[in-house]
């Protein structure tokens, strides 16, 4: 039962010099997905009160006036992120539930996007940050957030939440052309987001620890799942040997960069690998064969293919061409396929005062194949 719902505004003692600013878009953050990232996490009891919490987060905001601006668009339809402090909606509810059972049954992870406004379409003039408080009967508490991607990546958020062109060819790989919206191939579609399903898979540290070895040589295990998971979507989507499928792999440009880029930097900074190879490879080749292509993949997205990145986003303004990320809510990746790791997050760090949370549920997206 929603008790309260109340946009908060930072108080700032020194004005930020970017408050009142109409921000444009940096070619990263064009690039992000235009969708809301939801995630949840939970506490027992005891656990700090609603006021408490409501007055930590507008502390921990307030060196980041983006996240209490809003999206808006100029006379062409650019968007630009205006940063008027209208504040970060706030949403208070009590559950009937205690933690325990809601945590068993599977309930915090249930209609993680209906915890929230619907949005309008193009999500402009939306809170780019929006907190849900779920208190539950046994005092355990319930913390639904939900930020918008183009206003920074994962790295920056998980940074605030533990404070309190001829060569490289970025139109069609960060970028689409015309009208269409979320596919990353001419091949995709866009279904209805209700017919997508999570599917989630534990694996056991003797199944880790065969797949590693399995693969032999240094790799991490990131691209060993990777491999693994590759091959796995592969055989069950029963496609044609000779047709070409690819990963999409997020990679954080921030270290990369040269000169690099400080770790603590808010905002988007993040571009993609795609490892490619025909399915009959994916599937014939050995497991390492697989890790390293994926490791060719990620090892081109040097200094060299991030600044021929900025310099594309720089031709396309000064051309005023609209950019149109590949990516959206309800794509169907099929045959290709996106992931993405948060191992390097640290959201078990997240601690209001009386310890760190005893459950996380990361984003249910709405994307095929991701």
């Amino acid at each position: 039962i929603i008790t309260s719902s109340r946009m908060l505004k930072p108080v700032y003692s020194t004005p930020h010099p970017l408050l009142g600013e109409k921000v444009q878009l940096t070619v990263f953050d064009r690039a992000a997905l235009d969708i809301f990232v939801p995630v949840v996490v939970a506490y027992p009891a005891p656990t700090p009160s609603n006021e408490a919490i409501k007055e930590g987060l507008l502390r921990a905001v307030a060196p980041y006036p983006h996240l209490a601006g809003r999206l808006a668009a100029d006379h062409r339809g650019r968007r630009f992120l205006h940063v008027n402090n209208e504040g970060v909606l706030v949403v208070e509810a009590t559950v009937s539930s205690n933690l325990a059972d809601l945590l068993a049954y599977g309930g915090m992870a249930a209609d993680v996007h209906g915890q929230y406004h619907t949005l309008p379409e193009g999500n402009v003039g939306e809170a780019l940050l929006q907190i849900k408080l779920n208190r539950c009967k046994c005092g355990g508490l319930v913390v639904g957030v939900s930020y918008h991607h183009q206003t920074a990546d994962g790295v920056a958020m998980n940074n605030f939440f533990i404070t309190p062109a001829p060569v490289f060819d970025h139109q069609s790989i960060e970028f689409k052309s015309g009208e269409s919206r979320g596919c990353t191939r001419e091949c995709g579609d866009v279904v209805s987001m209700v017919k997508i399903k999570d599917v989630r898979v534990h694996l056991t540290t003797e199944f880790l620890t065969e797949l590693r070895a399995r693969v032999g040589g240094r790799c991490s295990m990131f691209q060993c799942l990777l491999a693994h998971v590759w091959k796995k979507i592969t055989a069950a989507r029963a496609l044609k040997p000779e047709e070409f499928t690819q990963v999409k792999v997020a990679v954080n440009c921030r270290g990369r960069a040269k000169p690099p880029v400080p770790m603590d930097f808010f905002g988007n900074m993040v571009l993609w690998a795609f490892p490619r190879l025909q399915v009959r490879d994916v599937l014939n080749w050995s497991y390492r064969a697989v890790v390293g292509a994926i490791r060719d993949a990620v090892a081109r997205i040097d200094d060299e293919y991030i600044q021929s990145f900025v310099d594309f986003g720089s031709l396309a303004d000064a051309n005023g061409k609209e950019l149109m990320a590949t990516a959206a809510a309800g794509t169907t990746l099929c045959p290709d396929a996106e992931v993405d790791t948060w191992l390097g997050f640290r959201y078990h760090q997240l601690d209001f005062g009386t310890g760190p949370p005893c459950a996380f549920q990361p984003p249910d997206l709405p994307i095929e194949g991701l």
